[in-house]
């Protein structure tokens, strides 16, 4: 496994998850900017590599977007993206080299690996425009972005990490490679940690349990501002949680899909051909050409917690 983040709150704790996955060997961590600037993500992904006892590689990516300036997410995720505990800095260093280089190389040297990305897709892009032929080589790319079904989460439009970098997003789902899109409307309702759900987390008494609550503190008072809903809302670990186990996907079908880039009322803008029709007449000329991806629109709740609570011991 490959994993792209920016990480803040949720990403951390879906790094735990594919950290401390037996079944899993992450290659490499790759950082770019979205919810927090990509030095602050970096050290935040090599703090809790350090928590997991991991010495997996590090690489800082992207500061911006392709074409657009940086836009943090800190009023959600707090100023270090991981609710402003005041975490100690990780004690190793970044590799030396760009995370761009580092997912060619890594998809050069293991074709068919997974593809996981948790942020921006800023970085993918850049690879794929460096070096196109990668697209093959990936077995699949659970992308964690998008609202293919329901309202935004930073716009009424669109989902924070495709609004991020739309363009970078387009790219991507028009590569060939096989895409399951995860979108935003699966980490809510009753996919959320509730009280109940957050009790036992905490009951698990372990620092991987107790950090995972604490991180994303900031992010459960702004996700209630946000959608009224009470509890800890985790995009990112839904999508690491799909990306190991793809059954956790109760219901996925297959359509073409094109990002709105040009409109700033819906900019970011997840567009799903749901009914097939975008073979029609009116249709045709618009969407000649448009990628098909496998989109995800329910979950299996009950075994998505249990994944979560079994990464955390």
């Amino acid at each position: 496994m490959l994993i792209d983040t920016d990480t803040a709150s949720d990403d951390a704790v879906a790094l735990i998850m594919a950290l401390q996955s037996p079944d899993v060997d992450v290659l490499a961590i790759t950082v770019v900017a979205g919810n927090v600037n990509v030095a602050q993500a970096s050290r935040n992904a090599l703090y809790v590599a350090e928590l997991c006892g991991s010495v997996v590689p590090v690489y800082a990516g992207a500061p911006a977007p392709l074409s657009r300036p940086a836009v943090p997410a800190d009023w959600f995720h707090g100023r270090d993206g991981l609710g402003d505990h005041g975490y100690p800095p990780p004690s190793r260093a970044l590799e030396s080299g760009h995370a761009v280089d580092a997912i060619i190389q890594t998809l050069d040297a293991n074709p068919g690996l997974t593809l996981v990305t948790l942020g921006p897709l800023t970085n993918i892009a850049l690879a794929l425009t460096r070096q196109p032929d990668i697209a093959s080589k990936v077995g699949r790319c659970v992308v964690m972005g998008g609202n293919p079904c329901c309202e935004g989460n930073v716009t009424p439009a669109a989902e924070y990490n495709i609004w991020c970098d739309p363009e970078a997003a387009a790219i991507v789902l028009g590569s060939g490679m096989p895409v399951d899109l995860v979108g935003w409307h699966l980490c809510r309702s009753e996919a959320v940690l509730n009280a109940g759900d957050i009790a036992h987390v905490l009951s698990l008494d372990t620092p991987l349990a107790r950090f995972a609550i604490e991180c994303n503190s900031a992010a459960m008072e702004a996700y209630y501002v946000q959608t009224g809903e009470t509890g800890i809302s985790l995009p990112d670990p839904v999508a690491m949680s799909i990306a190991l186990d793809p059954f956790l996907c109760t219901e996925r079908t297959t359509h073409a899909v094109q990002i709105e880039t040009g409109s700033e009322l819906t900019r970011g803008m997840t567009v799903v051909d749901r009914l097939n029709v975008c073979g029609d007449e009116l249709n045709r000329e618009i969407w000649k050409g448009a990628p098909y991806v496998d989109v995800c629109w329910t979950l299996d709740v009950p075994r998505w917690k249990q994944a979560l609570y079994a990464s955390l011991i």
